[in-house]
């Protein structure tokens, strides 16, 4: 692990997982909106990645002033690794672990979260990383359980696995001892290894723990390992029997879910985007109580600024603004694009987004375009700033498979471009009103289709571009609803809110605990 950036001592640290400030994206944004909309507080980030490798050695964003720490791990660079030596390893620490294995399992047995595991000095020191990789009683463990939960999985996939979902874990277990007591809140946007993190400095140095979940970080991890999209979880086309491969999955799966759940369980409050996503939540373990809604806000004072920069007519440009990666199907994007263009010929499709994070998948996306005969009609921009973008644009669409509340579609609205989507996350809410009445009443910002469905998509391309009152009556819509309900001085005066409430808080234990070592002095 390595601090890039030290100006001084922050009072909230951000734990971010593969987003802020190496990757552009909706996450990324709204932790530099949050940032930046906020300079009474200094923030720190602890980035979370992958491989070195995978990203941009330098920043993507340039920090203010009140962002005054950054250090960054990654996950599995091979060079992080402790030095192999021979160890015999504690046989009751293993048992510890097996009880969080049942936690995880949602056993009868183990009801309540496991107490030594939520502890710091479980990671660092009962069970450290070297005894977890190198111990006889860790390979005991390992393959005792290969024996009796997955005897038809071959050992060596089934080790190397395990391997690999466990190294993270004392990754984070370091990273939380270096980061020590600096911030005096956690927020993460989102569970996995970013909450885990939270939740272990949270536990070991007493300190609030908020979380905002962006996208239901388990949902999206069960797609994209379903759809083997991410090298992080294994190699999953190895497998030849289909058992051996979903076991192995599996294992990712209720990993994933166990870090979800021990989220949930340190972190109050537990925030979402929308209804929808609080529902997830409490599905997946939170506890109501602890649960609240905040949607997206946008500057809509900037972004509205670029409505005089529009022609007159409606641009017959059709806009994507996301990153070339499987979860965003952009290959439904390019197969609708070969209907619309059918019936509209001089439409263009726009796709504004980095393209090296799956570079596969693509791949995968130019040969369909070429197959496709649309090579002089997809246009593949790369970064480029959303203010040049939007005025040029007649359609936003967005095609993913799982979304929480894309940022982007609020950017357009303020801009006045309408938006087809596909239904995930929050995008019904925002394109035809939530669950206020004065919302839903002022009428749909553009059309919400099935998942994947193609023809829906292009039909409501064509819909809107070749029918200019419906556009423009569309447009008015959008405007009025971001303008009322999504604009970023509502999202970041409800943010301060919860800041006070939690540093209130702490002030509050701070006194109560101060009067307490006086009356025992005297």
């Amino acid at each position: 692990m390595r601090v890039v950036h030290h100006t001084g001592e922050p009072d909230i640290i951000i734990p971010s997982e593969g987003t802020y400030p190496y990757v552009r994206g909706g996450v990324s944004s709204w932790i530099a909106q949050l940032i930046a909309g906020l300079p009474q507080y200094t923030f720190g980030i602890a980035f979370i990645g992958s491989r070195s490798i995978d990203y941009s050695p330098d920043p993507l964003f340039e920090f203010p002033e009140n962002l005054v720490y950054v250090v960054e791990v990654f996950m599995f660079d091979a060079d992080e690794k402790p030095s192999i030596k021979s160890t015999n390893g504690d046989p009751k620490a293993f048992e510890e672990l097996e009880k969080l294995y049942r936690w995880f399992k949602g056993t009868n047995e183990q009801k309540s979260f496991p107490k030594n595991v939520k502890s710091l000095d479980f990671y660092l020191n009962t069970i450290d990383e070297s005894m977890f990789l190198y111990s006889r009683e860790a390979w005991n463990f390992i393959s005792e359980k290969n024996q009796k939960n997955c005897s038809q999985v071959p050992f060596i996939d089934y080790f190397w696995t395990v391997r690999n979902i466990h190294l993270p874990v004392w990754k984070m277990a370091k990273l939380a001892k270096f980061i020590g007591n600096k911030g005096k809140i956690i927020h993460a946007p989102s569970t996995g290894y970013a909450g885990f993190l939270a939740a272990l400095i949270s536990h070991d140095q007493q300190k609030p723990f908020i979380l905002t979940e962006h996208g239901i970080y388990t949902k999206e991890r069960k797609i994209d390992l379903m759809s083997s999209a991410t090298h992080l979880y294994n190699k999953l086309d190895l497998f030849t029997e289909s058992g051996e491969e979903n076991y192995i999955q599996n294992m990712w799966i209720n990993f994933f879910e166990g870090l979800g759940k021990m989220s949930y369980a340190q972190a109050n409050p537990i925030l979402s985007l929308f209804g929808v996503a609080k529902e997830t939540q409490v599905a997946y373990g939170a506890d109501i109580k602890r649960c609240t809604v905040i949607p997206n806000g946008v500057d809509v004072h900037t972004l509205g600024a670029t409505l005089k920069e529009r022609p007159k007519g409606v641009p017959q440009v059709i806009t994507l603004i996301g990153r070339v990666v499987s979860i965003k199907d952009i290959k439904t994007f390019i197969r609708a694009m070969r209907i619309t263009v059918s019936a509209l010929p001089d439409v263009e499709a726009w796709i504004v987004g980095p393209q090296d994070e799956e570079k596969a998948y693509a791949q995968e996306c130019y040969e369909l375009i070429d197959i496709l005969d649309l090579k002089d009609k997809i246009k593949f921009l790369g970064f480029q700033k959303i203010t040049d973008i939007l005025p040029k644009s007649g359609l936003l669409t967005l095609t993913s498979i799982s979304e929480g509340m894309p940022l982007v579609i609020l950017e357009g609205f303020a801009a006045g471009v309408p938006c087809v989507s596909t239904d995930v996350g929050s995008c019904k809410e925002l394109i035809y009103g939530g669950e206020n009445p004065e919302d839903q009443a002022l009428g749909q910002a553009g059309v919400v289709c099935q998942i994947a469905n193609v023809e829906e998509l292009a039909n409501g391309y064509i819909e809107y571009l070749s029918n200019e009152e419906k556009w423009f009556k569309a447009q008015k819509i959008a405007i009025e609803r971001v303008n009322k309900f999504y604009t970023q001085e509502l999202f970041l005066k409800n943010y301060q809110t919860i800041y006070e409430e939690v540093f209130a808080q702490i002030e509050a234990s701070s006194s109560t605990k101060s009067e307490e070592n006086h009356r025992w002095q005297e």
